[in-house]
């Protein structure tokens, strides 16, 4: 079968579950691709018309409000070593220099890291449970989640919904050399922005140890 065609298969309802889970996962503190299913979400919803832009954003919304929270309560009641255990398990993603990392984020900007943090991969993950781990009130915890929640997935699929309409529209133009050229263009800007990213991780790392020593 097509690939197309097995898309269209899948019914749209499964399509909204699947991001808000995956999502509600990864804000929790679980090392998920919640903005890779969410814009993959959004690209399949421009492509077909049963998929509903405004659910989708709606459930990729309550997805990490709700996994935000329960990461806040969990870590709340873990604490520090809560922190130990998950470094143990993914310490690629809550090694020391991740985590001293987020803890100068927090400390720096308060609230607004749990904000602006929905839309930094790292701080994703961390946001809900470093809020419990520190102690945030839940009252300035809620406020930032909420309005985070709703402005980053909210933002994300409207952006690129609107982007992949325009795309598709484009590429007919162009044909198989336009397609060719989307994806080597999408391909080389992922590398770049996953090398960047490995890079800021080890400067990180290396600041750390520096100072513990």
């Amino acid at each position: 079968m097509h690939v197309q065609e097995w898309l269209e298969t899948i019914p749209a309802v499964s399509i909204y579950a699947l991001v808000g889970l995956v999502i509600g996962l990864e804000s929790l503190g679980i090392p998920l691709p919640g903005e890779i299913i969410l814009v993959s979400a959004a690209l399949l919803a421009s492509q077909h018309g049963e998929i509903n832009p405004f659910v989708l954003g709606a459930c990729a919304s309550a997805g990490a409000i709700i996994g935000d929270s329960i990461g806040y309560a969990i870590g709340r009641k873990g604490g520090r070593p809560l922190l130990a255990w998950l470094g143990g398990k993914f310490p690629r993603h809550f090694g020391e220099g991740h985590i001293a990392t987020a803890e100068r984020s927090f400390e720096k900007w308060g609230m607004w890291a749990v904000f602006f943090g929905r839309f930094v991969a790292l701080l994703r993950i961390f946001a809900g449970p470093l809020a419990g781990v520190l102690r945030m009130p839940y009252w300035k915890f809620l406020i930032a989640n909420v309005l985070g929640g709703i402005v980053w997935a909210g933002g994300t699929t409207a952006v690129i919904y609107y982007l992949g309409i325009v795309a598709e529209s484009w590429l007919k133009r162009f044909s198989w050399l336009g397609l060719v050229l989307a994806v080597l263009f999408g391909l080389t800007s992922m590398l770049v922005l996953k090398r960047k990213s490995k890079a800021a991780a080890r400067k990180a790392e290396v600041e750390t140890v520096g100072a513990m020593e």
